[in-house]
């Protein structure tokens, strides 16, 4: 999914989660890739049917009146769009007795593949919530002998789930067997602590859904140490990625390990977000005359077709990012959306939110 699709979509179920029906009448359809339009549109006549036995006269004549729009709507179709489509439907006035019915059809911008309706206080919005969800999820773990944090990266958001602590004493400087034994007491503490981290990994990421990999960080040998004793399942060791040398082992480590493994991840989304802001702050800085930022500005640009790139935060205001969308494609320029999730995005989006890389220079 392209991020200005992700951005449309996630607009669109927090302005559908915001309604609520003072009664049963907010009607979800959703007709999966492939399906026949003609079955569609007679289950909702025979839904249409059933409604004629709902007891409350207002809520009865809502569902029929929001029913029949859906199917007013299912007739400017000759077959369902390629993906299918979703439908949300029904009375959104917040007033008593002033009914305000509301359409939105939507082609999801990836298939469907549930068939369902439903007529609720709320529009049932699950199938396009996971469709937002990252299709990969990687497993990251930082350590040494003191302590070891273990966390994902998930789309653009890097998550800590857990930190542990070894109780492994440091180094001495006695000499004699007071020393060796004490060494050997340290080597089976830290043994003892690979074999926690190694519990702990198996029980966060062993059949993790949309598990693709495990990326391992860490000062100095440590890291290696604990492969060797700390009886990893061979089920995650086959999904290590790339182990790096990090110098943290808290959470600044994951975020760390993640910006070491860049390589490793070029195709996951948040290091094409990374670089994308990355030219836009060093051409900032070396180039200021090739980018600019702010509404006003960026509008400017867009007028004389000056725009490369028009990047937009997804916390920036979405109306006007949807009417900068169309002038930055009417001019074949390229639309890019930035999380907040990164360091990087969150710079941008306190800088004004919006900017763009220029084609050529403007006065």
């Amino acid at each position: 999914m392209e991020e200005a699709e992700r951005a449309k979509l996630q607009s669109l179920i927090e302005e559908l989660e915001s309604y609520r029906g003072r009664h049963t009448e907010l009607i979800t359809v959703y007709a999966p890739a492939g399906a026949n339009i003609n079955q569609v549109t007679t289950q909702l006549v025979s839904e249409q049917s059933t409604a004629q036995n709902i007891k409350s006269k207002t809520t009865r004549t809502n569902v029929i009146d929001a029913l029949e729009r859906i199917l007013r709507h299912l007739k400017l179709y000759k077959k369902l769009p390629e993906n299918g489509l979703a439908i949300f439907c029904g009375n959104v006035s917040k007033t008593e007795g002033q009914p305000d019915i509301k359409l939105w059809a939507i082609e999801p911008p990836q298939p469907l593949k549930v068939r369902f309706y439903r007529c609720d206080q709320t529009f049932v919005l699950v199938p396009l919530k996971e469709m937002l969800e990252a299709k990969e999820v990687y497993g990251l773990i930082v350590l040494d002998r003191k302590e070891a944090t273990l966390g994902t990266l998930e789309g653009k958001s890097i998550r800590k789930l857990r930190h542990l602590t070894s109780g492994v004493p440091g180094k001495i400087k006695a000499g004699g067997q007071s020393a060796q034994r004490f060494e050997r007491i340290t080597e089976e503490l830290a043994k003892e602590f690979y074999r926690r981290i190694s519990e702990n990994a198996k029980e966060l990421f062993f059949g993790m859904p949309r598990f693709k990999g495990l990326i391992i960080g860490g000062p100095g040998p440590t890291k290696e140490e604990w492969l060797k004793e700390g009886q990893l399942i061979t089920e995650l060791r086959k999904k290590i990625i790339t182990i790096k040398d990090v110098g943290y082992t808290d959470e600044r480590g994951l975020h760390h390990l993640v910006e070491a493994s860049r390589d490793e991840l070029a195709e996951a989304e948040i290091t094409k977000e990374k670089k994308i802001l990355e030219k836009f702050f060093t051409t900032l800085g070396k180039e200021p005359e090739k980018v600019t930022y702010g509404v006003e500005n960026v509008n400017k640009a867009l007028e004389v077709g000056a725009v490369d790139t028009l990047i937009i935060s997804t916390s920036f205001d979405k109306k006007i990012a949807s009417e900068m969308e169309k002038k930055a494609k009417s001019i074949a320029a390229e639309v890019v959306y930035v999380s907040t999730e990164t360091h990087e995005g969150i710079q941008f989006s306190n800088l004004k939110g919006i900017g763009a890389l220029l084609r050529f220079a403007i006065t």
